[in-house]
C-alpha cells in the first residue's frame, strides 16, 4: 500500500511526517549532481524504526484505533487472499439475508471449510449495505444454518469476527435479537466438527461471542475483544465517552491481555504498522495459523471437540 494512500492515526503523526518528507524528496526535480538517494535511505530507515517502536508499545486505546482503522482488511479481503473457491450462501430461510454476516463454502490450503464472518465494508456505500458489520437476527440465524450444514457434511467451521456488536435497532429486537445470538452461541458449542474463530478487528459483546464460541479462539496482534466498547464503558462509569482511553486500559481488551487471562488461545502477528499496511501478508499469515489449528483439531472426534469447548468456557474466570 503506497504511503500516500495510508490514512494515519493520531499517534502515527511523527511517522506520517517522515514519510511525507520521503515522498516529497522522491518527487523533487533536482540536478543530477545532487544525490538525494542516501538521504532518502536514511529517512526510510528512521521512519521504519519509528514505526516499529511505536507499534511495539501501543496502549489498549491505541490498539482499539488500529482495530477500527478504515483500511484494515475485512472478511472479503481474507476471502480473496487467504481462501479460494468461495461459494457464498445467503439467507436464513425465515426472514431475509443479512449482509453484515457473510458465509459459505471455501477452501483453505486444500481443505474444504465453512467460512463465516462479519463484513464491515470499505466505503460509505458498502458500509451501509453491510450495516457496519453489526449483525441482525437474520444474520445470526444464517450463521446457525451454515454451521448445521457444515456439521451435516463434516466440514470444519472457520469464523472471522469483526464487529462493534450486534445491531441494537428496534427492528432487530422485534425479530428476536437476543434469542438469535443465544442460539448461534449454542450452535457453536454443539458443533460435531472442528471450529476455529479469529478476532480480526473488533470483537464486540454478544455479537462477537455468537460466532466465537469455538474450541480454538485466535486474535490478530492489534485486534480487541470486549463485552462493551471503551466508549460505552466510559459513558456508564464516568458519564462521558472522553474517558474511553482509561476504560480500555482497565478492561483488558487487547490480545496480549486476553492471552494471559486464557480468554484466547493464540495471537497471530501482524505486519509492522498493522494489518492495514499489508493486507495480503496478513491474510497469508492468518491462513497458515488457521490451517495449523485445523490440522491439530482434525485428529479429535466429535465428542472430544464438544468436550473441549465445554471445558474451555467453564474454565474462564477460574
Amino acid at each position: 500500500m503506497a504511503n500516500s494512500k495510508i490514512s494515519y492515526l493520531e499517534f502515527e503523526k511523527p511517522v506520517a511526517s517522515l514519510e511525507q518528507r520521503i515522498s516529497e524528496m522522491r518527487n523533487l526535480d533536482v540536478n543530477h549532481e545532487v544525490d538525494v538517494a542516501s538521504e532518502i535511505e536514511r529517512l526510510e530507515e528512521k521512519a521504519s524504526d519509528l514505526l516499529a517502536s511505536t507499534y511495539a508499545s501501543l496502549s489498549p486505546w491505541q490498539k482499539t484505533q488500529v482495530a477500527r482503522h478504515p483500511q484494515r482488511p475485512h472478511f472479503r479481503d481474507y476471502v480473496e487472499h487467504a481462501f479460494s473457491d468461495f461459494m457464498p450462501l445467503g439467507g436464513d430461510r425465515y426472514y431475509a439475508d443479512d449482509e453484515a454476516i457473510m458465509g459459505g463454502f471455501a477452501t483453505l490450503k486444500g481443505r474444504r471449510v465453512m467460512l463465516i464472518g462479519h463484513e464491515k465494508g470499505h466505503d460509505t456505500q458498502s458500509r451501509i449495505r453491510h450495516n457496519f458489520g453489526m449483525g441482525k437476527p437474520e444474520g445470526y440465524r444464517k450463521a446457525i444454518r451454515l454451521m448445521e450444514l457444515a456439521g451435516r457434511f463434516g466440514l470444519p467451521v472457520v469464523t472471522l469476527v469483526d464487529t462493534s456488536g450486534a445491531f441494537p435497532g428496534i427492528e432487530a429486537e422485534e425479530r428476536g435479537q437476543a434469542e438469535a445470538i443465544a442460539r448461534s452461541t449454542e450452535a457453536c458449542l454443539a458443533l460435531p466438527v472442528p471450529m476455529v474463530s479469529v478476532v480480526v478487528g473488533e470483537g464486540g459483546s454478544g455479537g462477537a461471542v455468537a460466532l466465537a464460541s469455538a474450541e480454538r479462539v485466535l486474535m490478530l496482534e492489534h485486534a480487541v475483544y470486549s463485552v462493551i466498547s471503551p466508549e460505552g464503558c466510559a459513558s456508564i462509569l464516568w458519564r462521558t465517552a472522553e474517558k474511553a482511553s482509561e476504560a480500555a486500559q482497565a478492561m483488558k481488551i487487547t490480545a496480549q491481555h486476553l492471552k494471559r487471562l486464557g480468554v484466547i488461545d493464540r495471537i497471530v502477528k501482524e505486519p509492522v504498522g498493522g494489518a492495514h499496511r499489508d493486507p495480503v501478508g496478513t491474510a497469508e499469515v492468518l491462513g497458515k495459523a488457521i490451517s495449523e489449528e485445523l490440522d491439530a483439531l482434525s485428529k479429535k472426534d466429535s465428542a472430544a471437540l464438544i468436550q473441549m469447548r465445554e471445558e474451555r468456557f467453564l474454565q474462564l474466570g477460574g
